[in-house]
């Protein structure tokens, strides 16, 4: 499917997981090209980011767009919302540029997953119905209506499951006692938590809840607050406190003594950050990069001698740096340029980007030097250096500067 958005501009949208040699549209035809013009016009792909190109590639014959390279929008694009290709479509005979982006769609290729296949929680036998335990996340890598919907919690007399949703919008399940336990009666409970996508039909998986009921312990540590947030420039150097999280517990002895700890995250989060066990600073303990991830959110645990657990969240914001220089890539350039060619002529075609966020991959590009030429923007990221005036037999040169 392909739309033409603007002039200059093509779209095409495909599934992910196409094969290789799989048809993604008619680029010579869209752009208005008949097979006879290709052997002058002379199609190809061009891109600053060289690994945009392995994805695609263009018959010469044909002038169609086919799929050189397997798309797994997962590994492309990871946990994005939406997931594109874009690339530079050239011609020659007269010079220009188009831009193409081909969109992937997701496929519900993937189930859902928990970190780990069993959980083991401990709950005392005082604790009053109302009351919830986080059991951790499931994952999904597909978005959408293919990512994790909601959970199932085998029938049981004690526990329901309720889907609560973080503020980056992952979902996780909360377990809620719905009666009072009898650890006499009962010690122990294993019950079967399902994950279940969006997909039709739906995919799952599934982990075993251990839940040991505790003896009389009968007051669980609290968190001074339920929600922190801290805020850290991605250059922060190894070794930065991000802040300390706090709880009480008016037990007494072993019961009131509280360590801290990290609850179920993904491994990339638990690699950034460590958590004093006595003290629950926590300090960065490696790099930060703002153009990878924006943003983390940390459950935090306090549990006392008896085994009760709190929990609370920590959302730390990562605040960008200009950190990256922009970069200019000259994707083709004509010379010699005959005397008589009229103004307007394309001289060159380049492209600039900043892989930098907000005002900082904001960049403006401009010409230096005596020639008599200008610079026009072509799409997004792209110019064209183009005659200004009538020419002179001489030779020129010029500079493009951000």
């Amino acid at each position: 499917m392909c739309w033409r958005a603007a002039a200059e501009r093509l779209r095409y949208t495909i599934p992910e997981e196409l094969g290789r040699g799989s048809l993604v549209g008619p680029l010579a035809r869209d752009l208005g090209l008949s097979p006879a013009d290709l052997p002058a016009r002379k199609l190809r792909l061009a891109s600053a980011a060289k690994r945009q190109l392995k994805y695609f590639t263009v018959s010469g014959e044909s002038g169609n767009l086919y799929v050189s390279e397997r798309l797994d929008r997962e590994e492309m694009c990871g946990e994005a919302a939406s997931c594109s290709v874009s690339f530079e479509a050239l011609v020659q005979n007269p010079l220009n540029v188009f831009h193409v982006q081909v969109a992937i769609q997701d496929i519900n290729d993937n189930a859902p997953r928990f970190l780990q296949d069993n959980f083991q929680l401990e709950i005392n036998e005082l604790t009053s119905p109302g009351a919830r335990l986080a059991v951790g996340v499931a994952e999904d890598a597909d978005v959408g209506s293919n990512s994790l919907q909601g959970y199932e919690l085998e029938a049981n007399g004690y526990f329901a499951v309720e889907v609560k949703e973080s503020p980056d919008g992952s979902k996780f399940a909360e377990l809620v006692l719905r009666r009072a336990l009898d650890r006499e009666r009962e010690p122990s409970l294993r019950l079967v938590l399902t994950a279940l996508d969006g997909g039709d039909p739906p995919r799952s998986g599934t982990a075993q809840l251990c839940i040991n009921v505790t003896d009389a312990n009968d007051n669980a540590p609290v968190f001074v607050q339920d929600r922190y947030r801290a805020s850290l420039r991605e250059d922060a150097p190894l070794g930065s406190t991000v802040l300390n999280v706090s709880a009480s517990d008016p037990d007494v002895g072993t019961n009131a003594r509280i360590t801290y700890g990290f609850g179920k995250m993904p491994a990339k989060v638990l690699k950034k950050f460590t958590v004093h066990a006595e003290s629950g600073m926590i300090t960065l303990q490696e790099a930060l990069d703002f153009e990878d991830t924006r943003g983390y959110t940390l459950l935090m645990e306090a549990k006392d001698g008896g085994g009760l657990v709190a929990q609370c969240k920590v959302e730390i914001e990562v605040l960008d740096v200009n950190d990256n220089a922009p970069e200019i890539t000259i994707l083709s350039v004509s010379s010699p340029v005959p005397e008589d060619a009229p103004v307007g002529t394309v001289v060159a075609l380049l492209n600039v980007k900043d892989p930098d966020s907000m005002e900082n991959g904001e960049v403006s590009c401009e010409l230096s030097g005596e020639a008599p030429l200008s610079l026009v923007a072509s799409s997004i990221g792209s110019y064209k250096v183009v005659t200004a005036s009538a020419l002179d037999p001489r030779h020129w040169c010029w500079r493009c500067r951000t």
